[in-house]
């Protein structure tokens, strides 16, 4: 037995103490004795020895999970900077690292230099190969441009189509150069999925002021991005202030021509189409002018444009719509004009098919009118027949089914040929301007006219010459035995009111 003057008793409650404190590596001295409370000390020694073991374990534990969350919140961070399509930096990547390359610039360094890029034919990829394709064309895109550019360099997709490169402490002609090996790898094919691709590119460069932020500084990337498409693409364009300026009155534009439209600014001016054998009218073109309060009369390359590109052009086709269909209406009730048994012919967009309500708006129109479809005809440009996707073609199917003509515009500018020609379901087809301008000076253009004529008859369809501006190239048509003519020899587009007082007065064009 043990006494209470045993020391061993001091001994006991200190270590218990100890290990209460948590120094659980701590044991206590066992004497010889070897009684009871030895016993007691060898117990309290065993639960310290599992103690600290059951501790270690925890320790080991923790760190381990800890390094699991410190790797998870790496990961996390890496998705929350990288585009998962391309495994490119983001634009939230690209904000962070511009504010850092202007910082060390601030310091005295080089500025950063910003490249923009847009690809230039990647929605007619989409729409006629599908979007796992287009995935596939974005990805292959930035490894190309990663190729041109230095370790040092960061390279971003933005969203869409659209790429940013960001080089630090760049003198421009070095970024110039960057860009330009850029352009001339992207002007080249894309061999993706065992298809030979070709889109090639627009690009922006801005070096970055003292003190820019970063939106401003992608701004003027974008804004010189957009001069290099305005400049006939695959080119690269230095901002520059006016660039500023020009952008700031486009969207003036925009907001002007949205009010146009639902104003009444627009004007529609008529072009006849000629029946060549006898002069009589046997069509017209409805084509649509801005009347514009301050700027007067803005023609349609300078707006149509900006209507495409800011998803206005649908509303600016309905009114044309609308309005042309209405006119010829007028036209054909008028006792003085009623005469005339002639179609009405409207340009519609590559954006009218992609909307199934336009079929919709077409029936409307010609039954507001109450007039036969067949009386309507509408001009599409070859690119947006051949590069079409289904539903393009089920729109096509149903205004044909509809009654309404189809009519290809600008035949002969770049996708012309006998395999597409027949498979289409159009009816007429406009040959461009391009066609007569050598008629007289090339001795091998009046063969290659009666081959394109010979070409489209075989293929059961409708021509119609456009560009006929001399008495001498409508002759030769005739001649030919070609059927229809437009041009400036017949007449230049009218306004209403001249177009109508040439009606009543006449019948035979020019007269």
């Amino acid at each position: 037995m043990f006494t209470d003057g045993d020391p061993r008793l001091g001994r006991l409650l200190d270590g218990i103490v100890r290990l209460a404190s948590g120094e659980l590596h701590s044991r206590i001295e066992i004497s010889d004795a070897r009684d009871e409370l030895d016993a007691v000390i060898m117990g309290t020694n065993l639960l310290a020895e599992d103690l600290q073991i059951i501790y270690q374990e925890l320790e080991d534990r923790v760190e381990s999970r800890t390094q699991m969350l410190n790797a998870a919140h790496l990961e996390l961070q890496q998705m929350a900077l990288t585009d998962t399509l391309t495994g490119l930096f983001n634009r939230s990547a690209l904000v962070s690292a511009l504010k850092a390359a202007q910082a060390e610039a601030a310091d005295g360094g080089l500025p950063p230099a910003l490249l923009l890029l847009d690809l230039d034919a990647f929605k007619s990829i989409n729409d006629s190969l599908g979007h796992s394709m287009g995935d596939q064309v974005l990805a292959a895109v930035g490894r190309r441009i990663q190729s041109c550019v230095r370790d040092t360099d960061m390279v971003a997709r933005l969203g869409g189509d659209e790429f940013a490169i960001l080089l630090p402490a760049t003198k421009p002609a070095k970024a110039a150069a960057v860009g330009n090996r850029i352009l001339d790898a992207l002007n080249g094919t894309l061999d993706v999925d065992g298809k030979t691709i070709r889109c090639g590119a627009s690009l922006g460069l801005r070096i970055a002021d003292p003190g820019e932020t970063s939106e401003e500084l992608l701004m003027e990337a974008d804004i010189a991005m957009y001069a290099s498409k305005a400049d006939g693409r695959n080119k690269l364009r230095v901002f520059e202030p006016a660039m500023l300026h020009a952008r700031q009155l486009r969207n003036q534009l925009v907001g002007e021509l949205r009010e146009a439209i639902s104003g009444s600014q627009l004007v529609l001016f008529y072009q006849p189409i000629i029946e060549l054998a006898t002069g009589r009218i046997e069509g017209v073109e409805a084509l649509v002018r801005w009347q514009h309060p301050t700027r007067g009369l803005i023609m349609p390359d300078e707006f149509i444009p900006i209507a495409e590109e800011t998803g206005l052009i649908s509303e600016l086709g309905k009114w044309v719509l609308k309005a042309s269909v209405e006119q010829l209406r007028r036209w054909r009730t008028d006792p003085e004009t009623k005469k005339h048994n002639f179609t009405m012919r409207i340009n519609i967009s590559a954006a009218d098919l992609q909307r199934l309500e336009f079929i919709e708006d077409v029936r409307d129109a010609l039954s507001s009118a109450d007039l036969e479809p067949a009386l309507l005809v509408l001009e599409l440009t070859e690119s947006a027949i051949i590069q079409g996707n289904e539903l393009d073609r089920y729109t096509l199917a149903s205004l044909r089914k509809l009654g309404v003509g189809l009519e290809i515009d600008d035949f002969g500018t770049g996708y012309s040929s006998i395999s597409y020609l027949r498979r289409l379901p159009v009816d007429r087809v406009k040959v461009d301007r391009t066609l007569l301008t050598a008629l007289g000076s090339d001795p091998a253009q009046p063969a290659l006219i009666a081959a394109i004529h010979q070409l489209i008859r075989a293929c059961s369809l409708e021509a119609v010459w456009e560009g006929v501006e001399t008495a001498e190239q409508a002759e030769h048509l005739r001649s030919t035995g070609c059927v229809s003519g437009q041009g400036y020899y017949f007449s230049r587009p009218l306004p209403e009111a001249e177009f109508t007082a040439r009606l009543i007065r006449q019948d035979v064009w020019p007269g």
